[in-house]
């Protein structure tokens, strides 16, 4: 009896070792395609939302109203495997941290970069992090903003067509993404660091 108890409480142990907690969070960077498709390429990343978030109305819709939300995803990952400043490093290279007008084709507020945090320690990685950026571009001004983390809305429903857009309608998202110009402006601004 004792020799199955301890072989179970073993077997639990090492069960309990060998699990990975996943670790969320948000960032916006224009088109929320575009955003899912770079991220869901990064080591460590298991899910990948599009959605709204950053305003003050309920349940916004992407042809409705989502007046002061953002466009953006929620990363879901291993920091096991990609830790948090490393998915702002690469969030970095997939943005145009100086359009202070949206991102790439795209102009709106809904448009807008930004790194929304969770807590202090995010902050503060955060902070780190665009300071790097900005001393890497001293001539220019990085216009991306770090706030705080509100609800997150995934898009659903009629519209849930938006998630992993890239994946069942391919023709038209390469098609929108060059039409963008987002990888040219990414080639102009990280050169050969850019991730396409």
């Amino acid at each position: 009896m004792k020799t199955k108890f301890f072989t179970i409480l073993i077997g639990c142990l090492l069960i309990t070792s060998t699990q990975t907690f996943a670790a969320k969070t948000v960032l916006a960077g224009g088109c929320f395609w575009c955003m899912e498709s770079d991220f869901d390429k990064l080591k460590g990343v298991s899910n990948v939302v599009s959605g709204f978030t950053g305003g003050t109305i309920k349940n916004p819709t992407y042809n409705g109203n989502h007046q002061g939300h953002y466009e953006a995803v929620e990363i879901t990952y291993d920091p096991s495997v990609v830790s948090y400043k490393e998915i702002l490093d690469y969030f970095w290279l997939n943005i145009d941290p100086f359009d202070a007008q949206g991102q790439f084709c795209d102009k709106g507020h809904s448009y807008l970069s930004a790194i929304f945090v969770a807590n202090e320690s995010e902050k503060n990685i955060a902070m780190q992090s665009k300071e790097r950026v900005a001393q890497q571009f001293l001539e220019q001004n990085v216009v991306t903003p770090i706030l705080n983390a509100s609800t997150f809305y995934p898009i659903k429903g009629k519209e849930s067509n938006h998630q992993n857009f890239y994946q069942h309608s391919p023709g038209r998202y390469k098609f929108y993404r060059w039409s963008c110009g987002r990888d040219k402006r990414l080639k102009e601004i990280w050169g050969e660091q850019a991730t396409h």
